[in-house]
């Protein structure tokens, strides 16, 4: 255990009181002296360490301290026992300078050119990797052999066939509130008959491939980019490459292909099951025969909504499908990184899916599709 610690003060009038250490100053020893040097009320204006023994980290900090507060100088310390009171003095949070913070506008600024470069840079990548895609497209249709089918049948199993249940139901409730509020609001005028058009044209033209690819990227997309990552963190994806067997090829073209078909079914899936929810609702509130909603559809409707649709849900699936497969193969470090791709291929499928919606709404309308 050692020789216990101990301290003694004396009265010098000059420069403030002398304080002597005797004993060792170690973990073990110094517990019972440490409340009182706290409590110190004299002027100290040295310390002397001629006396004290052997001297650890908590020792250290307890002299650096005491001349810390006191604002006085230390002597007669050993060389041992000086490195640790220096180097503790530099760890001491009190003595690092704050870092300068700038101000409100230049954050604002800084950060925003930031999100812009970051954009700028994202968008490259993706281009590039898209080229990357198209490369691997060719050399397929080149050689129609290396074609993956049992990768693209399973994906199109997973994107398409498994995704009914959740789509229908989505796409069917959808139909439900779309009919259920234009008929209150179209009842103010009298004109209830027209929640018929309200319904085939949003889930024809807008909705019905809109809900579907947000349904899709959530799902799919997301799957994409967590067993892409999985696979970038496990270094199977090198292990293909040193095997000469292409990622694109493998694991990208499939789940392209499957996005991008599997997402023209399931729009007119959607369509569909959306068009017999509104007509469900007409029909217990409206007292609507289906038959007579069918025959209206055919009316009002105009044939291009129905080709508006179908135009945006491969475009739809091909941007989920890239975003969900590039933030995978950017995987890099650690299992944290998959979930914070996984977020990103989500977060990015669904934003670009919303911006080219808006894009095709008014070329759409530019070309006299409105």
């Amino acid at each position: 255990m050692g020789v216990p610690a101990d301290f003694s003060v004396e009265e010098r009038s000059d420069t403030g009181a002398v304080l002597r250490f005797t004993g060792d100053l170690n973990i073990a020893t110094v517990g019972p002296i440490d409340k009182q040097l706290k409590s110190l009320d004299q002027t100290l204006g040295l310390i002397d360490m001629a006396d004290a023994g052997h001297i650890d980290t908590v020792g250290a900090w307890i002299v650096h301290r005491l001349a810390r507060d006191h604002g006085c100088d230390i002597v007669n310390l050993s060389e041992s026992g000086a490195r640790l009171v220096e180097a503790v003095g530099k760890s001491d949070l009190g003595a690092v300078e704050r870092p300068h913070r700038p101000n409100v506008v230049t954050r604002v600024v800084a950060g925003t050119g930031e999100g812009v470069m970051l954009a700028f840079s994202s968008m490259l990548a993706m281009l590039s990797f898209f080229g990357a895609i198209v490369r691997a497209m060719l050399a397929q249709a080149a050689n129609p052999r290396r074609i993956r089918w049992a990768a693209t049948v399973r994906h199109f199993e997973l994107v398409g066939a498994s995704a009914l249940g959740i789509v229908g139901l989505m796409s069917f409730l959808i139909g439900i509130v779309i009919a259920q509020q234009g008929s209150v609001q179209l009842r103010q005028f009298g004109a209830e008959v027209f929640t018929v058009n309200l319904v085939g044209r949003l889930t024809l033209r807008e909705l019905g491939v809109l809900m579907t690819a947000i349904m899709v990227a959530g799902r799919s997309g997301s799957a994409f980019a967590a067993q892409i990552g999985t696979m970038k963190l496990t270094e199977e994806i090198d292990a293909m490459r040193t095997i000469g067997v292409s990622p694109i090829e493998a694991l990208v073209l499939p789940r392209v292909a499957a996005a991008v078909l599997m997402m023209i079914l399931l729009a007119f899936y959607a369509m569909m099951v959306a068009m017999a929810g509104g007509a469900f609702l007409l029909w217990i509130t409206l007292d609507l025969p289906i038959t007579t909603f069918i025959q209206r559809i055919q009316e009002v409707v105009p044939i291009h909504d129905f080709y508006v649709g179908m135009i945006k849900a491969p475009v739809f699936g091909l941007i989920i499908a890239l975003s969900g497969c590039y933030q995978g193969m950017q995987v890099r470090g650690n299992a944290e990184e998959v979930g914070a791709r996984t977020t990103a291929a989500v977060v990015q499928g669904i934003f670009m899916v919303i911006v080219l919606d808006a894009f095709f709404a008014v070329f759409f309308t530019e070309v006299g599709w409105g």
